[in-house]
């Protein structure tokens, strides 16, 4: 009797999660699968669409493209942002300030951000060439010359001081006495970061890689607000070619199919970094 009131209050406080996963989670993925069953006239395609996406070199290219973009960006924004969480760890004069002045962009919109730095970097009245222009520099075009890169830049920017949250945690978390074992030994910083540090803060480093990684590969308002996909495709990311398909194609059977392999990939690739993570903790 005991163990089921204990069952039955257990369901009791587990059914709003329950429902928030089956109503906003399952429901649309099962709407997704149903829609991508279905060609643009309405008329039923089995897996057409899902065979098709594997030959259109349109989604190929952007899959790549959101690769590299996902690569560039979880490499270094993880370096900056243990960087900074390293550096502010420390008993440093204005610390707090300065961890909350780096947690501003993250917390802006990021319409904001994307105007802000389409402003920045325009080739003739963008601060930034402005600002090179007065040191006898040439200016740049820096959303046609290296569009990715730059949007990898700003990405970075962006989510550098979330990073930087992160680590601090997994810092924190260490014991001060592994430090003080390891100086009494004669290590110096750069030994103690390698072996003490970097081994421990494992965890942290898998979640702040899969937590990148799902949002990178879902990334569209960035590009899509400074550069619009361009030049040419060079920035047109997954979630971008997704858009295209959808409202300027008018292909929903075609868009759903293309998200849902989307959510297989992120799936399959959070599966193998907590694989990795598991092994790294191991």
């Amino acid at each position: 009797m005991i163990r089921r009131r204990q069952a039955l209050t257990a369901w009791l406080f587990l059914t709003p999660a329950v429902l928030f996963f089956v109503l906003l989670f399952f429901l649309p993925i099962g709407n997704q699968l149903m829609t991508g069953l279905y060609d643009a006239d309405g008329v039923f395609a089995g897996l057409s669409n899902f065979s098709r996406a594997f030959r259109d070199p349109e989604v190929l290219h952007s899959f790549l493209i959101t690769l590299a973009y996902a690569a560039g960006t979880l490499v270094v924004g993880t370096a900056v942002g243990l960087g900074l969480a390293v550096i502010l760890n420390q008993s440093l004069r204005g610390r707090t300030l300065f961890r909350s002045l780096l947690l501003i962009p993250y917390l802006t919109s990021v319409s904001i951000i994307g105007l802000l730095w389409r402003n920045i970097l325009d080739p003739q009245v963008g601060i930034l060439n402005r600002l090179l222009e007065a040191v006898g520099l040439p200016g740049q075009t820096w959303l046609s010359t290296h569009p990715l890169a730059t949007i990898v830049g700003i990405t970075v920017w962006s989510g550098a001081g979330y990073t930087m949250v992160l680590f601090l945690a997994g810092l924190q978390g260490i014991p001060g006495l592994y430090y003080e074992a390891a100086r009494i030994d004669g290590a110096g910083p750069w030994r103690r970061f390698f072996a003490i540090t970097l081994p421990l803060l494992a965890p942290t480093t898998v979640f702040v890689s899969i937590i990148g990684l799902i949002g990178t590969l879902q990334q569209f308002a960035l590009p899509y607000i400074v550069t619009g996909g361009g030049p040419g495709n060079a920035t047109s990311l997954y979630a971008h070619r997704l858009f295209i398909v959808a409202f300027n194609d008018n292909d929903f059977g075609y868009a759903s199919a293309l998200s849902l392999l989307l959510l297989i990939v992120v799936l399959i690739l959070s599966l193998v970094q907590l694989r990795i993570g598991d092994r790294a903790d191991a």
